[in-house]
């Protein structure tokens, strides 16, 4: 039996998740990443997304130095991006794969003021995300919590 407090973390939950669906943030490749998660594996969705955090880190930064050279290296921004959209798709990051595919668009048209545009809308959403995400992993394990705390029969 779910305690109270339980109950709320987990409406608390859906309420993040239908706002981050409601503002395009997530799309349904979350929910069915969500799918996969079962007793066997409690803790898949955060231990992917958070694979998905280190490696973006990675990306970023080498995003970030291609961009602060004085001739950018296009080629080879359009392959982090290409590795950045799909990852971002592949645990439902919407809002990041769509600037990740306008940053990309910029960058083959080898434009740079775009792609520096790009870069900052980049950064800002995948904090958003991760904050988001964070988040979201919080109340998870604060509901997992309450929902495994046992309450002792009182015997009158």
């Amino acid at each position: 039996m779910l305690g109270f407090g339980a109950d709320l973390l987990w409406a608390d939950m859906n309420r993040l998740l239908a706002f981050l669906f409601h503002q395009g943030v997530l799309d349904e490749q979350f929910l069915q990443l969500q799918q996969l998660q079962d007793d066997t594996s409690p803790n898949f969705v955060s231990e992917v997304v958070n694979i998905y955090f280190h490696e973006s880190e990675k990306l970023l930064t080498n995003l970030r130095s291609l961009m602060e050279r004085e001739f950018s290296d296009y080629k080879r921004m359009e392959i982090h991006l290409n590795q950045f959209i799909g990852s971002s798709s592949s645990i439902g990051a919407k809002r990041v794969t769509s600037i990740c595919i306008a940053f990309r668009a910029a960058s083959e048209q080898d434009n740079r003021a775009g792609c520096l545009r790009a870069l900052e809308m980049l950064e800002h959403e995948y904090c958003y995300l991760k904050n988001k995400l964070h988040e979201l992993f919080q109340i998870e394990q604060q509901r997992a919590l309450a929902a495994g705390v046992r309450y002792p029969v009182q015997h009158q």
